[in-house]
């Protein structure tokens, strides 16, 4: 499970210019202590890097291994392309084409806005908004997409340029009610004429060789219908997505080679192995593995993960996190490991939702050193993994926050914004002091006290058969809930995390609420419906507990000079309502209630106040801040001797989203 920015991501509004040596697409620091995070501002998007500290400290194995680790996550990049829509890889072929070879005036208005445009297709990876899902219509016309064909020989036809242009697959994930959601979808994990009842037809068919360990079925393949007939399609060496996936393969041998230990190297076999058969049993046994090894410096996430990407929650998107591990940070909070069990049993849960035993869970703060994949270049804050519920209760998990990622959004912002929706200089003042301490904590309950938590109930189903397009936000919302419980109490502070409970606590509901209500809607066009899980996930939250506190005015709505705020007058009130939520939350997960999860999430997480919305883009408009953000990843350079032999590896920043976009499609573009 990921966790994304709630706040930094639409904060970033402060211009900064970079210092170059020589060659442009590269960034050298002015110091040591001077680093510029921004690199680049389009539409509603920014585009920063992050430091790698302590790298010089690695020794070379380390750095070895880090090197082979994200190689294999961008041999997979290309996968994610696909995934996303069927034609995404052919456009972006051709847009980068005519990008390279244009020699025409640059100066144009329509030149700018086809360099934007390409530019947030590779933020998307894809031509669907990487949060909205809506398709991405360009501003210049089908006449001057013509000459820059015409113009550098390039060749699009057929539906791949019509879908540019027209309405088609206008959603890449559709979660509406009332309509097929596998239909309406354009994301490329079922084939164009597979429909919602051929896929729970297909699955119900289907038997659990240990129903005590159930297999992520649909995880790793795509789901086709060929003269009528549902087959699937697996991703593996031999089968769909071959071409990268040996290239992967090949990397994740070379890092077992110079792994840190016996687990970890074993953990990596295990993992080419599944790539290689594509056996979801594999999968299984690779997640064990991997759990279980805990010791060393480097870690990494990489596979078809997380879900969100398919309407049902079925198919993993390719991803790939390499990460280094921050000793001080995680030392002070693996602490909330150690109390899992006081956490989980001091909860409101109901006493048969509750864990007997929490296992294993264990949090680290690391330091991304390079991602790819659906992390890239938009990326989390944090993750636990993996994500199957019988390897959580019986092996445990590991839950990771990217302290470096949190360090560019802190670093990279300024507070204009947040003062235009605070209700008053208190909530400011707090949220300036405590905002990102209450985030880091948040965080970290969220990720190891929350997707830890609760158990389903005896013959209940997996929360994807049972509460279907709704279990992504259910599972979020759910841990988010627990987050905020857990975050307003003085277990934080008796534990050593913070020294004033009740200012952290107070600072993460104003944000929490005002995010909720509010600001996140910044992120929407006026007249759209939330679909985002994590996005959903909030608005049910906030908007269930405003109106339950209404008659106790729990959570005031403040009109002044005809703008809205939201000003919590009770914080213990406000605590004992998301208690409240969260009960129910865990009772629809344990008990697989689709129907209490339809109640919950169409009844407060979708539709969006009109009039609101419309005022809170009208006072955005101010703000040249992109909404959303994301990252250039540092390029890892071998270096070697006379003698071809390899002798350090060096770091070196980015400095041009361009340049490491089109690198990326001439090294990795194997399936392009």
């Amino acid at each position: 499970m990921k966790t994304r920015s709630l706040f930094f991501a639409f904060i970033i509004s402060i211009i900064f210019f970079s210092c170059n040596d020589g060659d442009d697409n590269y960034y050298i620091p002015k110091s040591e202590d001077s680093f510029e995070f921004k690199v680049d501002q389009f539409a509603d998007l920014a585009i920063l890097r992050y430091q790698i500290p302590g790298w010089d400290e690695l020794t070379l194995k380390e750095k070895e291994l880090v090197y082979y680790l994200t190689q294999a996550g961008l041999a997979g990049r290309d996968i994610i392309w696909d995934q996303k829509y069927r034609h995404n890889l052919e456009i972006r072929s051709s847009l980068e084409n005519i990008y390279r070879n244009f020699n025409g005036d640059k100066n144009s208005d329509d030149w700018n806005t086809f360099e934007v445009y390409l530019k947030r297709i590779w933020f998307s990876n894809g031509i669907h908004h990487h949060y909205s899902n809506d398709k991405m219509m360009p501003g210049f016309s089908e006449d001057y997409f013509d000459q820059l064909l015409t113009a550098t020989n390039t060749k699009l036809e057929g539906e791949a340029y019509d879908v540019i242009f027209n309405d088609v697959d206008s959603k890449m994930v559709d979660k509406r009610k009332g309509v097929d959601n596998i239909l309406e979808s354009a994301v490329n994990f079922y084939g164009a004429n597979v429909t919602m009842n051929d896929v729970t037809s297909y699955y119900s068919l289907k038997t659990q060789p240990d129903p005590t360990k159930p297999l992520s079925y649909g995880l790793n393949s795509k789901l086709v219908k060929e003269n009528g007939e549902v087959k699937e399609l697996v991703y593996s060496e031999s089968g769909l997505y071959g071409e990268s996936i040996k290239e992967i393969i090949k990397w994740v041998n070379k890092a077992a080679d110079v792994a840190e230990n016996k687990p970890q190297g074993d953990a990596l076999r295990i993992l080419a192995e599944y790539y290689r058969t594509g056996d979801l049993k594999k999968w299984d046994d690779y997640c064990v593995a991997w759990t279980k090894a805990t010791d060393g410096n480097i870690d990494y996430i990489n596979g078809f993960i997380e879900v969100y990407n398919d309407p049902l929650g079925l198919r993993g998107s390719f991803e790939n996190i390499v990460q280094i591990n921050d000793f001080d940070l995680s030392r002070k909070m693996s602490v909330l490991s150690e109390n899992a069990q006081w956490f989980e049993d001091n909860t409101t849960l109901m006493e048969e939702h509750k864990k007997a035993n929490v296992v294993g869970v264990s949090y680290k703060s690391v330091i991304v050193a390079g991602e790819a994949g659906d992390a890239s270049p938009s990326t989390p804050i944090g993750v636990n993994l993996p994500n199957a519920n019988w390897i959580r209760a019986s092996i445990g998990s590991k839950s990771v926050s990217l302290g470096n990622i949190k360090n560019a959004y802190n670093n990279a912002g300024s507070s204009g914004r947040l003062k235009e929706f605070v209700n008053d200089d208190e909530e400011f003042e707090l949220e300036l002091k405590y905002g990102a301490l209450s985030g880091d904590m948040h965080t970290a309950l969220h990720e190891v006290i929350g997707h830890a938590s609760g158990q389903l109930m005896p013959g209940v189903g997996t929360p994807s058969e049972t509460l279907k397009t709704y279990r992504s936000t259910m599972e979020e919302g759910r841990a988010d809930l627990l987050a905020l419980y857990y975050v307003y109490s003085p277990k934080i502070q008796e534990l050593g995390l913070v020294e004033d409970w009740k200012a952290v606590g107070k600072a993460s509901y104003d944000g929490y609420i005002r995010n909720g209500m509010m600001t996140q809607l910044i992120r929407l066009n006026l007249g759209d419906d939330v679909e985002q899980a994590h996005m959903r996930n909030r608005k049910w939250v906030s908007e269930w507990v405003y109106e339950k506190g209404l008659s106790e005015n729990v959570i005031e709505k403040v009109s002044r000079d005809g703008k809205t705020y939201f000003n919590i007058t009770d914080y213990d009130k406000l605590r004992d309502l998301f208690g409240e939520l969260l009960r129910e939350a865990q009772r629809i997960k344990s008990e697989g209630d689709y129907d209490a999860a339809e109640k919950l999430v169409e009844g407060y997480g979708v539709k969006v106040d009109q009039e609101l919305h419309a005022e809170i883009l009208e006072r955005n408009k101010k703000f040249k801040g992109a909404a959303y953000s994301g990252f250039v990843n540092p390029e890892l350079s071998p270096i070697y001797n006379d003698k071809n032999e390899l002798i350090d590896i060096e770091v070196k920043y980015i400095d041009s989203f361009e340049y490491q976009m089109l690198e990326y499609s001439e090294e990795f573009g194997f399936l392009d």
